[in-house]
């Protein structure tokens, strides 16, 4: 058939019809270079398709409304991150030290002299600094991941673990011992309002697709805590259905509809409705549930159990577990992440004074690399993703 020749009057029409469709043209010739238009919510997490975002405001909209996680793929470092070395840094609660290890070699390269009991590094907001969370020296000392430049500490009481809101403005202080969720300036850490909570032991946490709330694990007191991230407030709180219960790391679905919540003392994930923040069910995974982790497709989460050196698999598309993978001669799986391309996973061996390279194709331990006393929140560095929510490297 004979191509009929565009004239203005074509043009214009075809505008039209366009805007009244909703395709989202970004020219008349072609739409294959057209994101996705993000998921609209009229309400926190929820799941349908609209013309605008509607989530906290100043944070970026998913590049995938139905994967939260589809700026994470093997390789895909963003400009901020794309020269800095590839290596591992691993905090040793005991030693007061961070040992960066050469993930080419498996040895440690260096290692730096912090403040008393470094529980976490954690990646900021704008990928730019590792901050290293020093609880019982009550300071954060900065890392630049580019150059090694180990930077002045800043004064923060008990920054047991660290998070940022997903529009950038606000650190969160998992103020264990204080009893308090601490929001402070994202880039200066001066206080902006300190949240008290009635739970005991707040340390983990994870934030909804829209990111308007937050769930909260209370380890001491066994109980989950639901904040409201621009109010910054508690708004729901509840205890869970296991005695002794003590709920650990926290991390989001993909397609942003369950929490999943690890359990050292349930052993077992707590799968949990944010929205609805109903009582969750216990799913088992092992003795020590500990640490979680999104593999690279967004197809698995990594669990680790502490407590029986291992590592649980479970498929977010089924919800049920698909492998396990042991250590041999047992270990204390516990911190880490994922490597760029997706093809190991590192973990602390907190109570061993290792780390552990594991193959996520294979689920073979490939090395332990031994390193300071008591290593517990491992971060890979640098990871895909446009930004960090904190701890050992949430991206999105």
């Amino acid at each position: 058939m004979r191509a009929i020749p565009r004239t203005p009057l074509h043009t214009a029409l075809l505008a039209v019809v366009c805007v009244l469709v909703a395709v989202g043209c970004s020219s008349l010739s072609s739409r294959h270079n057209t994101p996705s238009r993000p998921r609209s919510s009229t309400s926190p997490g929820a799941g349908t398709m609209g013309v605008a975002f509607d989530g906290l405001p100043g944070m970026p909209p998913p590049l995938d409304p139905h994967d939260l996680y589809a700026a994470d793929r093997p390789g895909a470092l963003s400009a901020a991150v794309r020269n800095f070395p590839n290596l591992v840094y691993v905090p040793n609660t005991i030693s007061n030290t961070v040992s960066i290890i050469d993930p080419a070699t498996d040895k440690v390269i260096r290692t730096i002299r912090v403040g008393r009991q470094p529980q976490h590094v954690v990646p900021s907001w704008d990928l730019k600094t590792l901050w290293v969370n020093n609880d019982l020296g009550n300071s954060l000392t900065p890392i630049d991941p580019a150059t090694g430049k180990v930077g002045k500490p800043v004064d923060v009481h008990d920054p047991y673990n660290l998070y940022f809101t997903p529009d950038g403005r606000h650190a969160v202080v998992m103020a264990s011992q204080d009893r308090q969720l601490v929001f402070r300036d994202a880039h200066t850490m001066a206080v902006d309002k300190a949240v008290p909570v009635s739970c005991g032991g707040v340390n983990h946490a994870d934030f909804s697709p829209d990111g308007k709330y937050f769930i909260v694990s209370c380890e001491f007191s066994g109980e989950l805590l639901k904040v409201d991230t621009a109010a910054m407030k508690v708004v729901g709180q509840q205890r869970l259905a296991y005695q002794g219960s003590m709920p650990q790391d926290v991390k989001l679905s993909p397609d942003g509809r369950t929490f999943y919540i690890a359990d050292m003392s349930a052993d077992g994930v707590w799968v949990l409705n944010g929205d609805t923040f109903a009582a969750p069910t216990l799913l088992k995974t092992g003795r020590g549930a500990h640490g979680t982790y999104v593999s690279r497709d967004s197809r698995y989460l990594y669990v680790s159990n502490r407590g029986e050196g291992s590592i649980s698999v479970l498929e977010f598309a089924t919800g049920k577990l698909v492998n396990k993978w042991w250590l041999p001669g047992g270990g204390s799986p516990d911190m880490g992440g994922v490597s760029t391309d997706g093809n190991i996973l590192w973990l602390s061996g907190r109570y061993n004074s290792e780390v552990y390279k594991i193959d996520t194709r294979s689920g073979k331990l490939i090395d332990r690399i031994p390193v300071g006393a008591g290593p517990h929140g491992l971060c890979v560095y640098p990871q895909p993703g446009r930004y960090s929510l904190g701890h050992t490297g949430i991206f999105r």
